[in-house]
């Protein structure tokens, strides 16, 4: 029983990731397909609908989308709500809570060769960081000194970390990817199967 038990797991352990991971997709495919799909049943003739049209024109209203943020009157739009969203006090705090997730995530779009860093917390106990800010803002530096840098630390097998701020020369380049370092620094250092 113990072995069958073992086999079990072992399976469900190669499949759970794949099966969730085409299931997530699935379901945004679908919700996107049935939320831009009922909207063009109320605006189209009903004989002009197929399916799929939904899915079609959510993709390209989220292209145009992401060319309209590139504009800069779109840009400082933006700004404004975030102002605005930011300033009504329940509100404040989800939208803070979200804009810093998508944050965290983004930290895998920077191209920098040297963003991934170790950073030294006791004698022989090292973290994976994040450099996010080579430049903090004035009123840090004058409070820190001019040589710091804005490091984050994820914790693992959680949505959140600590931004810290360092000497430039206390932190320890490493040459890996900021993708494969996010990947072993939440996933508490558990390698793929590929060993990579």
């Amino acid at each position: 029983m113990k072995r069958l038990a073992s086999l079990t797991l072992q399976g469900l352990v190669a499949v759970l990731p794949v099966g969730l991971t085409l299931y997530l997709i699935y379901w945004l495919l679908l919700a996107m397909e049935s939320i831009a799909g009922t909207a063009l049943r109320a605006v189209l003739p009903r004989d002009w609908y197929v399916s799929g049209l939904g899915l079609l024109s959510a993709l390209l209203l989220l292209m145009l989308v992401g060319l309209l943020v590139n504009a800069y009157a779109i840009r400082h739009l933006l700004r404004l709500g975030d102002t605005l969203l930011s300033s009504i006090p329940l509100v404040k705090s989800v939208h803070g809570a979200i804009q810093d997730v998508l944050r965290a995530f983004s930290i895998a779009d920077k191209k920098q060769a040297d963003s991934v860093v170790l950073v030294e917390v006791q004698e022989n106990v090292r973290l994976i960081g994040f450099v996010t800010a080579r430049y903090p803002p004035d009123k840090l530096r004058r409070a820190l000194g001019e040589n710091i840098i804005g490091v984050y630390l994820p914790m693992s097998y959680q949505l959140g970390g600590y931004t810290v701020y360092l000497a430039a020369d206390q932190v320890q380049p490493l040459d890996i990817s900021v993708e494969e370092a996010m990947r072993i620094a939440v996933t508490g250092g558990i390698q793929s199967p590929q060993g990579d």
